[in-house]
Formats: structure tokens, C-alpha cells, sequence
């Protein structure tokens, strides 16, 4: 069997997914970034790939807001931001889809699409509120595990008015109701649809929500945030099977499409690279201008694999050059 992977290296989450030559999912990884993209990398390739020969890898995908280190640890045939690869997996389960709302650990977005194709896209990536980390923090603070938070919202029986315009106010809203008694169900299932008017008032707004639409991001587990988009949109809101790896699946299906259109031999690098080799990053500031930019550079070993972050490129383009002490 011949398999292709696709990775998702994300500020909160790192996903794997192999798909076989038929596109269908034969194995996922989701895990925790934990700050360390580098590590997660090689940790989730090593468990996505257990049991399976690095040789039957015949095409790679990257994206997230990793995908450019993944890309260089990994060796991908396809590099491709995170808008283009859920859209794409969206479309493999629902070829009619017209919406996606995708809410991830540090960001949210929706993509609008006609005919398969991407034709509208907005992302939220400067309120918490509505977002994966936030929705952990206050079950955190509730003593509540994030598994038992939608199926405990599900409970309520009429939702609380959260003020959910900000992370902060709503915070301090939701503590202001439990101190006046409300039940802990009302409270979390008004922090949902408070969370859904902030995202729709956010990241939808101009926006013509049509019908099918998919929720998929890690926080689509979230079964009291699905039934408060049902209500507030009044719509029927599709979840797909591997909506916490959707961007991972995506890039796998691009790197399918990838190498059977162009007949191209993958430049996957293998176990013997990725495993075998130890990467670090280290950061610099370039002094050869007034720009003064912070410059990541990544290496496997003593070997200078890639530089970063140089607004004109001058680092990003000599790799050989003399690392700056």
C-alpha cells in the first residue's frame, strides 16, 4: 500500500493524517503543539507512522502556521495555508458545501464557497473570545474537563445573556451569574451562544451564510456550541467525521491530487532525516540594515536547513551563508 501524509502544525494543535490512494483515512494524529513545533513535528510523524514503512509515503502536504517548518523537517511535495486545505476537505466529504466555519485553539474563520472553489473567506485572529484556548480556560476555571463541557450545556434548560463581545467581559459575566446562583448548564450554554454572536458578528459579518453548512476545528467537539449556531442561524449545522484534522486532511488530499496530475516523485525526506536527526531553532537580529529584522533560523544537526523572517529575503536565499553569532 502507498499512503499520503498530511500535517497541520498549528499554535495549539499539531494533526496528522495518512490517507491511502483512494483518499480514504487510514490513520490520525491530533496532539498538542505545547510552544514546541519542532518537537511536535517529529512526535507526530512517529506515532502516524507506526506500523507503516517510510518508503509507501508517495506524496506529503503541509499547512497551518507551521507548514513552512514542517515543510523543511519533513520534505513536502505541497505547501498550502490553512484556508485551501479546509476548504478542500470540507469539499471530499460535502462536494455541495457553501459554508465552513472552522474555529481552531487560537484563531476562527469562515470560508464561503461556490462550485467547490473558495470565493469568500474572513478570520478572526485577534479576539480570544470564541476560540479553543478561551473555551479550555473557562472550563478550567469551572473544574470542568473539556469533554464533559458540551454535553453539560446540552442540560440547560434556558440559556443566561453572557456578554460575549470580549474574552474579558464575558469572563467577568459568567462569574457575575454564578455568584447570583444561575445553574452551571444555563451559564455554559449562554457562554455558547455568546461565543456564536461573537463569531458571527466577527468573522461573519457581511457574510451570506448558506446552506451546507459544516463546523469543523477542533472545537466542533463542542456539541453545546453546535446546538447554539442551530439556533441562532437557524439552520441544520453538518459536522464531518475528522473535523478536529480536517486541515491535515486536506493537505493530504492535495498532495494526492499533487502527485497524480503532475506524475512527480515525492521529495519526502524519510525516517532516516526527520527521526534520526536532531533540529533546533535559534532567532537573531540582522544588523545589515535599519530594518533590523528577527531572523529564525532552523537546523538539523550543524546543517543550516532554512532562515526566516528577513524582510528582503537576504537570509531566506543564501542558505551556506555565515550564521551570525
Amino acid at each position: 500500500m502507498s499512503y499520503y501524509l498530511g500535517v497541520d502544525i498549528g499554535s495549539v494543535s499539531s494533526n496528522f493524517v495518512l490517507v491511502d490512494e483512494a483518499a480514504n483515512v487510514v490513520g490520525k494524529i491530533y496532539m498538542r503543539t505545547e510552544g514546541n513545533p519542532v518537537k511536535a513535528v517529529k512526535e507526530g510523524y512517529k506515532q502516524v507512522m507506526e506500523g507503516i514503512d517510510d518508503e509507501q509515503i508517495i506524496g506529503v502536504g503541509t499547512t497551518g502556521s507551521g507548514r513552512h517548518l514542517a515543510d523543511i523537517i519533513l520534505g513536502a511535495d505541497v505547501v498550502k495555508n490553512e484556508i485551501t486545505a479546509h476548504a478542500v476537505a470540507a469539499s471530499s466529504f460535502y462536494p455541495d458545501v457553501r459554508t465552513i466555519i472552522e474555529i481552531g485553539g487560537q484563531d476562527s474563520k469562515m470560508i464561503i464557497l461556490q462550485d467547490a472553489i473558495v470565493s469568500d473567506f474572513a478570520m478572526n485572529t485577534v479576539c480570544a473570545a470564541g476560540t479553543g484556548s478561551f473555551l479550555d480556560q473557562q472550563a478550567s476555571r469551572l473544574n470542568i474537563l473539556i469533554q464533559d463541557f458540551g454535553p453539560t450545556a446540552l442540560k440547560s434548560k434556558q440559556a443566561v445573556r453572557i456578554a460575549g463581545r470580549c474574552g474579558v467581559f464575558a469572563e467577568s459575566d459568567m462569574i457575575h451569574k454564578q455568584q447570583m446562583g444561575y445553574p452551571i448548564e444555563d451559564i455554559l450554554m449562554g457562554l455558547c451562544e455568546a461565543l456564536v454572536r461573537n463569531y458571527l458578528n466577527n468573522v461573519g459579518k457581511g457574510k451570506k451564510i448558506e446552506t451546507p453548512v459544516i463546523f469543523q476545528g477542533g472545537v466542533a467537539a463542542n456539541a453545546g456550541l453546535k446546538k447554539a449556531f442551530e439556533k441562532i442561524l437557524q439552520m441544520e449545522i453538518k459536522v464531518p467525521p475528522y473535523y478536529d484534522v480536517m486541515g491535515a486532511l486536506g493537505a493530504a488530499i492535495l498532495a494526492r491530487e499533487y502527485i497524480e496530475q503532475y506524475r512527480r516523485a515525492t521529495v519526502f525526506k524519510g525516517d532516516s532525516f526527520i527521526i534520526d536527526g536532531q533540529f533546533h531553532s535559534r532567532s537573531f537580529e540582522c544588523k545589515g540594515c535599519p530594518n533590523m529584522c528577527e531572523v529564525v533560523c532552523i537546523k538539523r544537526d550543524q546543517e543550516v536547513l532554512a532562515y526566516w523572517g528577513d524582510r528582503c529575503k537576504t537570509w531566506e536565499t543564501s542558505i551556506g551563508h555565515q550564521e551570525v553569532i
